[in-house]
C-alpha cells in the first residue's frame, strides 16, 4: 500500500452510518485525534456519546442546536449561528467535554453540514465545561505575505479554548497562494521546541469569486514528506470532503491553484503532557519566513469580508 493510499481519503472512502466522513483509531497507525462530517436534513437531528473524546462542535454550513448532558448529569445548550459556507468567513463552535452526550438539530429550512473533532481526553482527572465560543471571540489571524498569505481562524487553539488535549483551527488559502509553508513537523516532544500532534487536514475547495464556474472542478493539493528516520511520502490532489492525515513529518505546502480557494480544518492532539501547537520548519525552506517583511498581506484576506 502506497503512502497515499494509506494515508489520503478521498470524500465517500471514509463514511460510516450517519457520518459522510469518520476518521478514528480504528485506522491503523491513528490514534489521538477523530473527525466525523454529517449533513443534517431540515429538522433532523444526531446523538452521539463522547466517550473519552473531547468534541468540537464546527459548522460548516448553516447553524445549528446543540444540546449535551456532561458527565455529571448537567444540561447544556447552544445555538451555533454558524455560516453560509466556509468560505463566509469564521463561525462559532461549541466545545462538549468528555462522557457527555450530545445531540445536534438543524431547526431551519435548508440542510446543515457540521464537523465532530475529537481527541482522546484522558489526561485531565475532571473534564473541562462546555462551552459556546461566540464569533466575536474567535481570533482571526493573517499569517504569511505575498503568495504565502492565508487566513487562520484559531477557535480551538489553547490560548482561546480550555480543553484536555485537542487543538482545532481552520485556515482558508486564496487561490494561487500556498499555505502550510514553509513545511513544518510536530512529531517528537522536545521541551520548549516541539510537540507531538498527529493532525487531520478535513478540505473544501471553491471558485475564488464565490459562485458557480461553468465545468468548475476546483481542486488544491497537499504535500507531506519524512524524515530521514520516519520516511512518509504523501502528494495529494484534494477536493472538497477528502480528508489527509498527517502522522508525522514535514508537511506543507497546501497548495490553493489559480481560480481557487481552499479551506482546511486542522484537528491536532498528541501523547504530551502540554497542550501547545509548537512546530519545527523544515531547514532547507524555514528562511522563506525572513521574506515576509519585504512583502505584503495578500489585499484578498480575509476571506469573507473585515469583521
Amino acid at each position: 500500500m502506497s503512502d497515499n493510499e494509506r494515508w489520503v481519503h478521498p470524500f465517500g472512502t471514509a463514511a460510516s452510518g450517519e457520518f459522510e466522513v469518520s476518521i478514528d483509531d480504528a485506522l491503523d497507525g491513528w490514534t489521538h485525534t477523530s473527525l466525523r462530517v454529517a449533513t443534517l436534513d431540515p429538522g433532523g437531528a444526531l446523538t452521539v456519546d463522547t466517550g473519552d473524546d473531547e468534541v468540537l462542535v464546527v459548522p460548516l454550513q448553516g447553524g445549528l442546536e446543540v444540546t449535551a448532558v456532561d458527565h455529571a448529569g448537567e444540561h447544556h445548550e447552544a445555538r451555533l449561528c454558524g455560516r453560509e459556507s466556509v468560505f463566509a468567513g469564521p463561525t462559532d463552535v461549541a466545545y462538549v467535554p468528555r462522557g457527555a452526550r450530545l445531540t445536534l438539530r438543524n431547526p431551519g429550512a435548508d440542510q446543515v453540514r457540521v464537523a465532530l473533532c475529537g481527541a482522546k481526553a484522558t489526561k485531565r482527572e475532571t473534564p473541562p465545561p462546555f462551552r459556546h465560543v461566540a464569533v466575536a471571540d474567535v481570533p482571526v489571524e493573517l499569517r504569511g505575505a505575498g503568495t504565502a498569505s492565508r487566513e487562520v481562524r484559531n477557535f480551538g487553539v489553547p490560548q482561546v479554548l480550555d480543553a484536555d488535549s485537542i487543538i482545532v483551527c481552520e485556515v482558508v488559502t486564496p487561490a494561487g497562494n500556498w499555505s502550510s509553508y514553509p513545511p513544518h513537523k510536530h512529531d517528537e516532544e522536545r521541551e520548549g521546541l516541539e510537540t507531538e500532534l498527529e493532525e487531520i487536514y478535513y478540505f473544501e475547495v471553491g471558485t475564488e469569486s464565490g459562485g458557480p464556474a461553468q465545468g468548475a472542478d476546483p481542486v488544491g493539493y497537499q504535500r507531506v514528506y519524512g524524515t530521514d528516520a520516519r520516511p512518509i511520502d504523501v502528494l495529494a490532489e484534494v477536493r472538497t470532503g477528502d480528508v489527509v492525515l498527517v502522522p508525522h513529518g514535514w508537511h506543507g505546502p497546501a497548495m490553493a491553484p489559480p481560480g481557487y480557494d481552499l479551506y482546511y480544518l486542522n484537528v491536532m492532539a498528541g501523547p504530551g503532557a502540554t497542550r501547545a501547537w509548537l512546530i519545527c520548519d523544515d531547514p532547507a525552506h524555514g528562511w522563506v519566513r525572513e521574506s515576509w517583511a519585504q512583502q505584503d498581506v495578500d489585499p484578498r484576506l480575509p476571506i469573507g469580508g473585515v469583521r
